[in-house]
């Protein structure tokens, strides 16, 4: 069983639970915790109820950009969320900060003393984008290449294909001097406002 982006689904069947239906993600897995009483066809009702709750709440997240961690603390707090959501709670960074010296990547981390930086050119960008890059270079605490073991770890977040596809997008029309589509112009955060200056030779995907 599989959720509509292929995430894997585990039904957990719980005889202490007897007139509630949860569900929510474990480590990449979408969780339905059910009571141990019901019917197969019960479970097949339920799950299926559950996994398009789970669909729209994380629509509903996705769709909030404008409810952007705007300060280094609040980035912080969003990437133990993130990790916690997506990666089992394993990648824990020292420090979570916004910089607005790094003119060749997206985010960066560095593994030996756990800190991890994002461009404040990402902050007019959609919340599902900021959160892949910022999912990208946790999962680089982890992981320090970009092999297969890397990739795997962010299969888990559903934006994760759309996000590379959307900053690729953003690198190929700023090198040609183009304003990208999808920024909210004058809405960065709490950053600057003006979205369309971005560096030309920007790489379309974190480091």
């Amino acid at each position: 069983m599989a959720t509509a982006d292929g995430s894997p689904v585990e039904v957990r069947r719980s005889a202490r639970r007897t007139r509630t239906v949860a569900a929510f993600w474990e480590d990449g897995t979408a969780v339905v915790a059910i009571p141990a009483r019901f019917t197969a066809a019960q479970e097949r009702e339920w799950v299926q109820r559950m996994l398009a709750k789970l669909q729209k709440q994380g629509e509903r997240r996705a769709a909030s950009g404008r409810r952007r961690p705007a300060t280094d603390e609040a980035l912080a707090a969003h990437a133990a969320q993130l990790s916690a959501q997506y990666l089992g709670g394993r990648s824990r960074p020292a420090s979570v900060r916004w910089v607005g010296n790094q003119n060749s990547r997206w985010g960066s981390a560095t593994p030996a003393d756990g800190t991890i930086r994002l461009s404040d050119k990402l902050r007019p960008m959609p919340q599902w984008v900021i959160d892949y890059v910022l999912l990208h270079e946790l999962a680089h605490l982890l992981v320090a290449s970009h092999n297969a073991a890397f990739w795997k770890l962010l299969e888990a977040y559903p934006e994760t294909q759309r996000a590379k596809a959307f900053l690729e997008g953003v690198s190929y029309a700023t090198s040609r001097g183009l304003q990208p589509p999808g920024l909210d112009q004058g809405d960065a955060g709490g950053s600057q406002a003006g979205t369309g200056q971005l560096p030309g030779d920007w790489f379309g995907d974190a480091d």
